[in-house]
């Protein structure tokens, strides 16, 4: 073990935790926060279940390089996630069957302090970063690591896990695209990416989608269904579409699946069936829906994702050595650099208009349904 020869001593505690959806790659930066650290002579916990293992949810663990030894190219969290673990709104049981929610934020960092944790290593999205700047706030030093297959945290090129998952879309579009052909069908599929459009955009380009259906760009069905008329009369008898989870119709509102909020985040799904019975109304054609759901955010991590997964969980370690605590760790291409935890939170990463992959989607002769 080398001493470290930043502002913090060599016997310090770091903590790391995983939050929200799983995605590619979180194994990858627990093994380079764990191994940073130890290389650095510090003491590295894992709070499980993200923060709740502060709040006496499950076990906060010690870990050591036989835990994370092969990790890299494992899919999943060994630490565990969730989606509701929100230490200022925790629910709370009630005799009555009901639920309360609590801020319990000041119980968390009770506990971290008196575990001698100087800094939590925090992974996740932006609800997962939005809370770890509230503690931050509060006085927890923290470094954010950007986790989302969506795509959709600022101040970052992009976020580890996208890439794995537009690879898992596109190798479905393939595979969909001869099915479709064979029977002469228009097939929908339903990508997640929540209310940015990254995955279905480049799933879409990749995989030579015949229309694309973003968030970003409100759709006209007619026009969706003008393409799959032009393409019959080419002879082309099937036509796919891809289509984000929060993509909506011109005037409309996304669509929400039953139980609509879980964790104080709405559950989005099932737009692809809507567009595929307007094709069908309209058109006459056989329409078929695919939706992947979480098969995106399983699996081994990708050579990219891997790659940037383990620089990002060195950079938080480095991070915290230097100081720069209350920050998030970014891409901006060739380097890893820092930005402050506010400034990522708050403006997220939305597919431009005119950008230029939406720009290629339209020279290819693909519809964005406007």
């Amino acid at each position: 073990m080398t001493a470290s020869h930043g502002m913090y001593p060599s016997s310090m505690c770091i903590a790391v935790s995983t939050g929200g959806g799983d995605a590619p790659g979180l194994n990858a930066v627990i093994r380079a926060v764990v191994l940073g650290g130890l290389n650095r002579g510090w003491e590295v916990l894992g709070i499980r279940r993200g923060f709740g293992g502060l709040l006496g949810d499950a076990p906060v663990v010690s870990l050591d390089r036989e835990d994370v030894r092969g990790l890299t190219n494992v899919g999943g969290t060994i630490l565990g996630t969730t989606n509701r673990g929100n230490p200022f709104k925790w629910p709370v049981p009630q005799s009555d069957g009901t639920w309360v929610e609590k801020d319990r934020s000041d119980e968390l960092i009770d506990k971290a302090r008196l575990l001698g944790i100087k800094a939590v290593v925090a992974v996740g999205g932006d609800g997962t970063l939005g809370i770890a700047a509230d503690l931050a706030d509060k006085g927890l030093p923290v470094v954010g690591v950007p986790k989302t297959i969506d795509n959709d945290v600022g101040s970052t090129w992009t976020t580890f896990g996208f890439d794995t998952a537009v690879n898992t879309a596109t190798d479905a579009m393939d595979k969909i695209e001869s099915t479709a052909e064979s029977h002469e069908r228009v097939m929908v599929v339903e990508v997640m990416g929540r209310y940015a459009g990254w995955i279905a955009l480049h799933a879409g380009l990749a995989g030579s989608a015949h229309a694309i259906l973003i968030p970003e760009i409100p759709f006209d069905l007619d026009k969706v269904c003008d393409k799959v008329r032009q393409r019959e009369v080419l002879g082309r008898k099937f036509s796919v579409v891809i289509v984000a989870e929060g993509a909506m119709p011109k005037g409309g509102s996304a669509v929400l699946k039953a139980g609509a909020v879980v964790g104080g985040a709405e559950r989005l799904g099932g737009v692809a069936n809507l567009v595929a019975e307007y094709i069908r109304e309209h058109t006459g054609k056989e329409t078929r829906t695919v939706t992947l759901g979480h098969l995106q955010r399983g699996g081994s991590p990708t050579t990219f994702d891997r790659l940037l997964a383990l620089r990002f969980g060195a950079a938080a370690v480095r991070a915290v050595e230097e100081g720069r605590t209350n920050h998030m760790v970014a891409f901006d291409p060739p380097d890893v650099t820092t930005v402050p935890l506010r400034e990522a939170i708050g403006h997220p990463h939305r597919v431009p208009l005119d950008c230029d992959q939406i720009r290629t989607a339209r020279e290819l002769g693909m519809s964005m349904g406007d």
